[in-house]
């Protein structure tokens, strides 16, 4: 959905091998079935190249008190919808790593933000999900939604993985889509918004 996030890895498809050199080359990723059953590890740039591995992810939104949700714009050196705005940081956990403690770690490499200034990290929703990303790769995901409202919104953003950053109002951006396309967001976010307030 990312080291990473849940959605970075990827090579151009159809050129499986050529980027054996790019740092997700080195990185393995947990295949699962579509009920997210685990089904063994694969290399992350062979799962996000061609037509794709389906795999783990998990997708965080980030919200202050005052119920606004932090968009996080992915670095330009992203492989993958590079640039594009997320809802707030996207990844995947590693072999015997929970969806929770895989979002705890990536929030403060990401974003510098440390458990003690939050207190409900909690798994909401759950979906499958593939898209492409043309001419560089795939994203084919069964992604775990968690959410965390921060009590300090101090940040301290990593660069090589955080383009900008914006504040929101989730429910302005969750009504009126349309209002927000300039802003380009990544499909998985686009996704687990339209499925939330079912």
């Amino acid at each position: 959905m990312s080291s990473e996030d849940a959605a970075d890895a990827g090579g151009s498809a159809g050129q499986v091998g050529t980027d054996t050199d790019h740092e997700n080359a080195l990185q393995d990723v947990i295949a699962v079935d579509p009920e997210d059953a685990e089904r063994g590890t694969v290399n992350r740039l062979d799962a996000h190249t061609g037509d794709g591995i389906r795999h783990r992810a998990f997708t965080c939104l980030v919200y202050d008190t005052d119920g606004r949700i932090l968009l996080a714009q992915r670095a330009p050196t992203k492989r993958l919808w590079d640039g594009h705005w997320d809802g707030t940081v996207a990844s995947h956990p590693v072999e015997g790593q929970s969806q929770e403690d895989a979002t705890e770690q990536r929030l403060e490499e990401e974003l510098g933000i440390s458990p003690d200034q939050y207190g409900d990290l909690r798994v909401t929703d759950k979906f499958e999900y593939k898209r492409y990303y043309p001419n560089e790769g795939v994203e084919w995901e069964v992604c775990s939604v968690l959410k965390v409202t921060l009590d300090d919104t101090s940040l301290d953003p990593d660069e090589e993985e955080i383009g900008g950053m914006l504040w929101a109002d989730y429910e302005h951006l969750h009504e009126n889509p349309a209002l927000y396309r300039q802003l380009r967001l990544c499909p998985w976010f686009e996704i687990a918004m339209r499925r939330d307030f079912a």
